[in-house]
């Protein structure tokens, strides 16, 4: 049985008022033990920040950023950056999430670039990859995956992953209410795990892989039992508390 601590991360994506962005962590917050064996995080739109960390300050609940600019301050307007993250305690960013690669034009350089940048400012990545339905297709879900795992090596090298996150989010499974068999993603999984071990056995083992594409409370148990998955990166399900929490209790 692994020994990684399973991590349930809920990405509201562009969701969510002061007020309902208040009503859910309290429910996430009140949901939550400090006895948990899974560590459980969200990941609100930048604006509503401030008023997550100043509701989950001091719970077992922790917070993150949904991307992050690779400069650390400057003339880029629109742009938020690891040290304004980092001000207001956040643990995580989310870098490549498929939707930035494929509505922004991110290509796995810029992502590889955004990963070393929220480590250089003491922030955890949850590095995203995956494939789109037609490389799947194709039969080109291995090579796609190695693809954009080896831009980030290249850029920070192996020993960078001992601490990151990686999110195996096949895009054809995100938001279409569509999900991989727990053996379509297994297979992912452990075809990442064997990658980084050839490089690095040590950490290939302590890496937390997640799940991302439409896990929710009716599949999470299957999906986080089998052996080299490790959590979820959460949508849609994340948005609901109960539902939320459902999951957090699977990978409890």
């Amino acid at each position: 049985m692994s020994k990684r601590r399973p991590l349930v991360a809920g990405n509201w994506k562009m969701n969510g008022t002061r007020a309902e962005a208040a009503a859910l962590v309290d429910g996430i917050k009140n949901g939550v033990s400090s006895a948990s064996k899974a560590e459980v995080a969200v990941c609100p739109p930048f604006i509503l920040v401030p008023l997550v960390a100043e509701r989950l300050a001091g719970s077992a609940v922790v917070w993150g950023g949904q991307n992050l600019s690779v400069h650390k301050s400057g003339a880029y307007t629109g742009e938020v950056s690891g040290p304004m993250l980092k001000d207001y305690a956040c643990t995580y960013a989310i870098v490549g999430h498929s939707e930035r690669r494929t509505y922004y034009g991110e290509d796995d350089n810029l992502v590889a670039e955004k990963f070393a940048a929220a480590q250089s400012h003491g922030l955890v990545p949850i590095l995203c990859i995956g494939e789109t339905l037609a490389e799947r297709e194709r039969g080109q879900t291995e090579q796609v995956v190695a693809r954009q795992l080896d831009a980030v090596l290249e850029k920070s090298g192996i020993s960078a992953l001992g601490s990151a996150v990686i999110a195996y989010e096949p895009v054809w499974a995100i938001g279409t209410g569509k999900t991989a068999t727990p053996e379509q993603a297994q297979a992912v999984h452990k075809f990442i795990r064997d990658k980084l071990a050839k490089l690095d056995r040590h950490i290939a083992e302590g890496v937390r892989i997640l799940y991302g594409g439409s896990m929710k409370g009716s599949n999470a148990k299957e999906l986080i039992g089998q052996p080299d998955i490790d959590g979820g990166l959460i949508g849609g399900a994340s948005l609901q508390a109960e539902e939320f929490l459902t999951i957090c209790r699977a990978a409890d």
